[in-house]
């Protein structure tokens, strides 16, 4: 059950923060902008249950499946596309989105480092070129602006989980 729906107008969407037993977050490069780092994310279909697209986007994008959730964000974050990225949106997607409505929960990843595949499920194009674990305040430095706020109020509500272990 949904505490709350997201805002209209707003593209639903599920973000991942993935950690590591080293509590080292997920994050990567993207293959069209090299220089900006971040958390797996994407769109929720039609009908489709935020966690279970959080899953499917992590399979996706990182090839990723054994990995369980330790905590959700209960309340949606919009962060707005900026005027440009919002007309590229609106011919590849057919829609007129003023920006994503994001759901975030932490995964712990418990397989194996060789099951990370940025070519992900092959179900998807990739969208990653490299990938590391990262501290917070790593994976804050090399996120689009535009995300930043959100980066830092999830960053911020999993710091529990996020502590070193020592």
């Amino acid at each position: 059950m949904e505490a709350q729906a997201p805002p209209q107008g707003y593209r639903r969407n599920a973000g991942i923060c993935l950690i590591n037993s080293s509590n080292k977050i997920f994050s990567a490069s993207r293959l069209n902008r090299p220089e900006i780092w971040q958390m797996p994310q994407g769109g929720i279909e039609e009908g489709e249950d935020p966690k279970t697209a959080a899953f499917r986007e992590l399979r996706e994008e990182t090839g990723v499946s054994s990995a369980e959730i330790l905590a959700e964000v209960p309340y949606w974050l919009t962060y707005d596309f900026t005027p440009e990225g919002r007309e590229k949106r609106k011919i590849r997607w057919g829609t007129d989105y003023k920006g994503q409505a994001q759901k975030w929960f932490l995964f712990k990843f418990t397989g194996k480092e060789e099951e990370i595949n940025l070519l992900g499920d092959g179900t998807e194009k990739p969208k990653f070129g490299k990938w590391s674990w990262m501290s917070p305040e790593e994976v804050l430095e090399l996120v689009v602006d535009i995300k930043e706020p959100i980066y830092k109020e999830v960053l911020s509500f999993f710091a529990p989980y996020l502590k070193e272990q020592l």
